[in-house]
């Protein structure tokens, strides 16, 4: 009994410092973990099991796969053709969140969320939409569309791998028991996805918080303004395209202040045609100017030499002129026909903290400018003794998309998913494996594959799995199930009530998967109890599981967008426990429709 109190009290401390503190959720779940290890809630090898377990492994290798396919451009240009540039957030959910579902029924959600999130980013970027409007419907479209399938998610293959042992033990307890089929679970999972898709879509607006209003263009005094001139690539993507299309009329962060073509300044409206070699200025942040440097299909004009590099190994770095600088005095038009060792192309210009109001052509260079240039890996040894410039920053984040290698990128990723989809090996093999190749073609490097992972949101999920142990080896999961049991009555109704509410318990305290598994002998018990077919039961057990709304450590994908969206416990909450409520209502409905008692 003392057990389980402990575990009570470390779980309520648990979300108690998640709900009302800003702590990063890492340390909260690994100093709830380190307190079930020091009470010996559960055997040291059970409290550690998630860091080695392969779910939490391959995730991590699927981080670097998304990493690949981003830094190609293969989904960028995947999103380009499905999502295009909406232009509110209703519009950009539409397009994003049907094709998440779909994509879930039959892919592993996991990789689909991971290559999502940069484009989310991106497209909120560019389109001025709001990314805490879109990371937790992401997130939940492909939760809702892994409940339409069999293989839709790890929680429905578990629950079936439980059902096929009981029938072929022969189990007396599990009347009108029969095997699951890959579409059984459509009759119930697609109405529950379209009522939930529907109500993201109309309700998320309000029940969802905004982010924090930044402005597109603050004061020079609170940022630094650059003036941004790019050209556009005559063999780029951005040719025949309108400005407004192309995401370049303005955004957060940076806005148009000149067009100019064939050497003439013209105006410039949304519905702006872009052809070979238009030259585009721009006031902009760093932000916006390092989201302009990496747009695929513009480049830098000037440059101290002709002769280019590939891009997709440069950097982009922010520099101050000195009073040693070669350059001073010179007009920046001039600067690509001098014969110079450095090898640079400038980007961006500001005087004091404001771009300046006059083409960049005729900008002469001043001690204390500040400019932003794209430089090779030999700039930073040519310039460390800093005679140059009196202030050198690499600006990270910042990345060109080798677009070369996009086929490659998404071959592999195509390859990987179809070797788990038809049973030739693991997730996790196949991810490893997939990662393997994106580095040994050069989709990414070995830094790139390095700093895509997400430690924090693993070290998240390794820890819950580790709670889950505390939870079943402590006796708390026990005594839930009797509680739960005897919840249930002699109502049909009532008991699958139970059922689903108790995996939207468990999958709070829990991971969907442990939830699914504690849950299953329960709603086994109620029906055999009741004398009942199982079949209402299981599905429910399937559904109710897989729906894990309520809470970001529920399920993955909600671990991997409570980061970026920089949500609150609470969030999730709010949108989370209607949702639920109104795909246990459906569910409870439809299942004993489609599979009687």
């Amino acid at each position: 009994m003392t057990a389980v109190i402990l575990t009570i009290i470390i779980l309520s401390l648990t979300f108690g410092f998640l709900i009302f503190t800003s702590l990063p959720p890492a340390a909260v779940f690994i100093g709830a973990l380190t307190l079930t290890i020091t009470f010996k809630l559960a055997p040291l090898a059970d409290s550690l099991k998630g860091f080695n377990n392969p779910g939490v492994l391959t995730i991590g290798a699927l981080f670097m796969i998304a990493a690949g396919m981003y830094s190609t451009g293969a989904v960028s240009i995947l999103s380009e053709k499905m999502i295009g540039r909406p232009k509110s957030v209703f519009k950009a959910q539409l397009k994003i969140l049907p094709h998440i579902s779909f994509g879930s029924a039959f892919l592993n959600n996991t990789p689909l969320v991971a290559m999502m999130i940069p484009v989310i980013r991106d497209l909120s970027r560019s389109c001025g939409l709001d990314v805490k409007k879109l990371y937790i419907p992401l997130s939940y479209a492909s939760i809702l569309g892994g409940t339409c399938t069999l293989i839709g998610t790890a929680t429905n293959l578990v629950i079936n791998g439980l059902i096929n042992d009981a029938i072929a033990r022969g189990d007396s307890g599990m009347p009108h028991i029969e095997p699951i089929g890959m579409f059984s679970l459509s009759w119930v999972g697609l109405p529950v996805t379209i009522a939930g898709l529907a109500f993201i879509m109309l309700f998320s607006r309000w029940l969802l918080p905004r982010s924090p209003v930044k402005g597109t263009l603050q004061k020079a005094s609170e940022r630094r303004l650059f003036r941004v001139e790019l050209e556009v690539d005559p063999d780029g993507p951005l040719v025949g395209k309108s400005l407004e299309d192309a995401g370049l009329y303005t955004s957060d962060g940076f806005s148009i202040i000149s067009f100019h073509r064939r050497q003439n300044i013209q105006e410039c409206g949304t519905g702006t045609i872009l052809r070979p070699h238009d030259l585009l200025g721009f006031s902009a942040d760093i932000d916006g100017a390092k989201f302009l440097w990496a747009t695929i299909g513009l480049q830098p004009l000037y440059a101290t030499k002709d002769v280019k590099a590939v891009r997709h190994r440069h950097h982009l770095v922010e520099v101050a002129i000195s009073r040693r600088n070669s350059f001073l005095g010179e007009r920046v038009g001039e600067l690509k026909k001098e014969d110079r060792e450095f090898e640079v192309w400038l980007v961006g210009f500001a005087r004091g903290e404001a771009a300046i109001d006059y083409p960049l052509r005729d900008a002469v260079v001043q001690a204390g400018d500040v400019a932003l240039l794209e430089v090779k890996d030999a700039f930073f040894y040519r310039n460390r003794n800093e005679v140059e410039f009196s202030m050198t920053k690499n600006l990270r984040g910042a990345l060109i998309q080798r677009t070369d290698k996009a086929l490659v990128a998404t071959f592999i990723t195509a390859s990987m998913v179809f070797s788990v989809a038809f049973g030739f090996m693991t997730m996790l093999n196949a991810a490893l494996l997939a990662a393997g190749a994106m580095l040994l073609t050069g989709c990414m490097d070995l830094r790139a594959a390095g700093k895509s992972v997400d430690f924090a949101t693993l070290v998240v999920i390794a820890s819950a799995m580790g709670l889950e142990s505390a939870v079943t080896a402590s006796g708390l999961s026990d005594q839930m199930g009797v509680f739960l049991a005897g919840l249930g009555g002699d109502n049909v109704y009532i008991a699958l009530a139970v059922v689903f509410l108790g995996c939207i318990i468990m999958d709070a305290i829990v991971t969907n998967v442990a939830s699914a598994v504690f849950m299953f002998p329960i709603a086994m018990t109620m029906a055999s109890g009741l004398g009942v077919s199982f079949m209402p039961f299981v599905i429910t057990v399937m559904v109710g599981a897989s729906c894990s709304f309520i809470s970001p450590v529920s399920y993955q994908t909600n671990l991997m967008v409570y980061g970026p969206g920089e949500y609150s416990f609470g969030d999730f909450v709010k949108i989370g426990l209607p949702l639920s409520l109104l795909v246990g209502f459906i569910t409870i409905a439809l299942t004993p429709v489609f599979f009687p008692f």
